[in-house]
């Protein structure tokens, strides 16, 4: 599945608005947004993008939206393009047993006009067949800090989007991630310039 980066899948956007603010984990996946477009660049995992976010829309209460963008490893082989999944889930929390010990967890949050697919979330590089068929009966893809970015989102109440590429099948292969991050952040240039 492809999404048409022309298609109805999103609200429109104002990259040159303050108000909106570009997430990244890295440079390199930043490297082809817009000039002027307010930008962020958090760190890998979801300590750092917590972290980062955090200091960001406590020093700028204004900010109403945050988009975040970047790669993700595809956990079904008929997943390639750009995605704008509707919900994100932390897939490294026990929240089953926590919640079984009385302790509430959010582990998940929906997200605005999404394109229908589920991106899970954990500060695990998926690089390994067998994690990502275990992956896959949850979700479609896989990063390592969507879901931090949706949860701090959702504690300061502004609107988040998550905008991926898929750069990888989340396998043994997956370690070609360096090579391939120029394309995906090219591609999801694009799709920022072409909204």
């Amino acid at each position: 599945m492809t999404v048409d980066p022309t298609s109805r899948d999103a609200r429109p956007f104002d990259l040159l608005d303050p108000s909106v603010l570009v997430v990244s984990a890295t440079r390199s996946e930043a490297r082809y947004i817009p000039k002027g477009t307010r930008l962020l660049i958090t760190g890998i995992g979801k300590v750092a993008a917590s972290m980062a976010l955090t200091r960001e829309l406590s020093a700028r209460p204004q900010t109403r939206q945050v988009i975040n963008i970047g790669t993700a490893g595809a956990l079904h082989d008929h997943h390639s393009g750009l995605f704008v999944p509707s919900q994100v889930i932390e897939h490294d929390i026990s929240s089953a047993e926590l919640v079984a010990m009385g302790y509430p967890v959010v582990d998940r949050w929906n997200l605005p006009d999404g394109d229908g697919t589920v991106l899970a979330t954990g500060d695990t590089f998926v690089a390994d067949s067998l994690r990502r068929a275990e992956l896959a009966e949850r979700a479609d893809l896989v990063d390592m800090e969507g879901g931090a970015i949706a949860h701090v989102c959702a504690a300061f109440e502004v609107e988040c989007r998550l905008i991926k590429i898929v750069s990888d099948p989340a396998d043994e292969t997956a370690m070609d991630w360096p090579a391939l991050v120029d394309d995906a952040a090219r591609r999801l240039g694009d799709w920022l310039t072409g909204r």
